[in-house]
């Protein structure tokens, strides 16, 4: 799997959410590197087993989906 690549904005965007999540849930301020750090850690450890799943979900729903067309042969 590709390294996961984030553009500016949306890491920025989701720097702030670890933030908003960390004051609203654990009442605890974290700054911006602590936060990127976080986001790292989900990026590198977590990501590839939601990714993995998506593609096995996928796999599975294409492959009943072409058992349908397959039925549908004369």
């Amino acid at each position: 799997m590709d390294k996961i690549v984030l553009n500016k904005d949306k890491k920025k965007q989701m720097i702030e959410d670890i933030k908003e999540y960390f004051s609203n849930e654990r009442e605890e301020e974290i700054g911006d590197l602590a936060a990127s750090m976080v986001l790292d850690f989900v990026i590198n450890k977590l990501a590839p087993e939601f990714y993995n799943k998506g593609v096995e979900d996928s796999y599975r729903y294409m492959s009943e989906k072409i058992e349908d067309m397959l039925g549908l042969e004369k």
